[in-house]
């Protein structure tokens, strides 16, 4: 290896705080190349070892094959979506962002909307200063006393969460992935189900993540379950929200008004709700603040310093966690684990305290913290507002009051290797297990709501029922699905587990598209049926 004699080369790519741009210049030659175009950007990225970008520029594989040199991206923001992550870790090129740079600045701007909304601030000025002075007409109400609903408790959410219990609010909050210790410490209440939520609401705040299950959550259906004259908030992300659905509630009186910073579609400055009286509007400023902007660049110019130098890069998203020789041992059964935490997280319809990960067999022998990580992100993947990775996973487990285990126990019954995979919540507690099998390391699902079976699931999309354990119900489960054009890849059915005696069979079916969740719930009424879940493995 040829040791390198001149200084590091650093490009920052777009605007950075100073004091960003600073701290790379005291150990880095730095150029800013703020106006290249990507034609600059592709002849010359060879030369450098390290680069620093906001959201405008585009790192897909074609900047990245010509990076020779590249050794770090820093990305200041809170996604990598302008990365192609794959092709940098192809070529041993960190990742790295700034995850928490703008949560203070998202979490203030939805208390300043909330108050916006309840006192007609907008209105208010929007009057006055066109020469009117109308203050019959801009009396609100008061936010002390009130219940604010938070969906998604994640980091935005609870910073919410304390500023609102700060204003005398009672706040009331659905995220069953986080635990009941980390409310109590806020001072909010534990909802069991969204529906709760919905009911208590006076204010209703959204931080949710994007994902085919929340996208559109917010629409006639689950507005008809919200308290009369209830106020919604969304700053994080526009799909969630049925424009159409919305204006309608609005129009009817049902929501009193509604306060948004995100929208489907971005920009925009044509949308049905804009001019209502009681809409408050603002073109997606949630992290558009100063120190937010500054936060950012400095976290991420600390990140690109550390990896050209030897350091801790701790929000990285695609450094290994464990040894090359480990992880060409433990990488075929990454994907069993992040498809075990996936379906363990679908099962689980109390919530979690505790994640128990049991790798049982050969994988014992080796560092198996890279598969337990990759467990939490199938655990947590589509259920929080931040992107979730093998580094900050944990991170987010701690903040949700969430503990972690892990035993390892090279001996193991019918299977070379086993993960085994337990929520737990109280006296409640759901099991999955898996392993690999044959020369490729299929993925098979071994056991699921307390039945053994043996499925293969490396199709995209799994389907679980339970139900009386009575001839025909296997038939009833495919027939429905055949009517609906769905077709089954493979299927088992669960086997009683040590011989104890029960009533109940589940049946697990992989198809090629997703089962449609009305088409589930149609499954799981009929007679004998106990419930169903549908969920994706990618």
């Amino acid at each position: 290896m040829s040791t390198l004699t001149e200084p590091f080369r650093v490009l920052v790519a777009e605007k950075i705080a100073d004091t960003g741009v600073d701290m790379l210049r005291e150990q880095f030659d730095v150029d800013l190349g703020t106006d290249w175009s990507r034609a600059d950007l592709l002849e010359r990225i060879g030369s450098y070892h390290g680069i620093l970008i906001r959201s405008a520029t585009k790192l897909d594989a074609e900047v990245i094959d010509r990076a020779d040199k590249l050794r770090v991206v820093g990305r200041a923001g809170v996604g990598v979506d302008n990365v192609d992550v794959a092709a940098a870790s192809k070529r041993g090129i960190i990742v790295a962002n700034a995850p928490e740079a703008n949560t203070v600045a998202a979490a203030e701007h939805t208390v300043a909307l909330m108050l916006a909304l309840a006192r007609n601030i907008p209105q208010a000025h929007a009057s006055l200063t066109s020469g009117k002075w109308e203050r019959s007409k801009f009396g609100g109400t008061e936010v002390e006393g009130k219940t604010l609903g938070v969906l998604g408790f994640g980091r935005i959410g609870q910073l919410v969460a304390i500023r609102a219990r700060a204003f005398g609010m009672r706040v009331v909050a659905f995220d069953p992935f986080v635990s009941a210790e980390r409310f109590r410490e806020i001072g909010a209440e534990k909802a069991e189900t969204s529906d709760e939520v919905l009911a208590a609401a006076d204010f209703l705040t959204l931080h949710l993540p994007k994902t085919p299950e929340t996208q559109g959550f917010i629409n006639s259906a689950t507005l008809a379950k919200a308290k009369d004259g209830v106020r919604i908030i969304n700053v994080a992300r526009g799909p969630l929200v049925v424009d159409e659905d919305l204006k309608d509630a609005i129009d009817s009186g049902k929501v009193a008004g509604a306060a948004l910073d995100v929208f489907a579609q971005e920009p925009i400055t044509d949308h049905p709700l804009f001019g209502y009286p009681n809409v408050v509007v603002t073109p997606h400023l949630g992290a558009s603040t100063a120190e937010a902007q500054d936060r950012a660049g400095v976290q991420t110019a600390e990140q690109v310093v550390a990896a050209l130098t030897g350091g801790v890069v701790s929000t990285a998203v695609n450094i290994p966690a464990i040894s090359a020789e480990d992880s060409a041992v433990l990488g075929p059964f990454v994907p069993l684990a992040l498809r075990l935490g996936r379906i363990a997280a679908a099962l689980a319809e109390q919530g979690v305290e505790r994640v128990e990960v049991e790798h049982l067999g050969r994988i014992a022998e080796r560092d198996t913290r890279f598969l337990t990580l990759s467990v939490l992100m199938g655990l947590f993947a589509g259920r929080t507002e931040e992107e979730v990775n093998l580094v900050n996973a944990p991170t987010l487990a701690e903040e949700r009051g969430i503990a972690v285990s892990e035993r390892r126990e090279t001996k193991s019954r019918d299977y070379a290797d086993l993960i085994r995979v337990t929520l737990v919540k109280g006296d409640d507690r759901v099991r999955v297990v898996g392993t690999t099998l044959g020369q490729l390391h299929r993925p098979h699902l071994l056991e699921a709501w307390g039945q053994r079976f043996n499925l293969q699931i490396d199709d995209p999309h799994l389907t679980l029922f339970r139900y009386s354990d009575v001839p025909g119900m296997v038939g009833r489960v495919g027939g429905c699905l055949g009517e609906h054009g769905i077709n089954i890849s493979a299927a088992a059915v669960g086997r009683q587990e040590d011989g104890a005696r029960t009533d109940l069979a589940v049946m697990a079916v992989t198809t090629d598209v997703r089962v449609p969740d009305d088409v589930v719930t149609q499954i799981a009424g009929f007679d004998g049926f106990v419930s169903g879940r549908s969920l994706s493995l990618d």
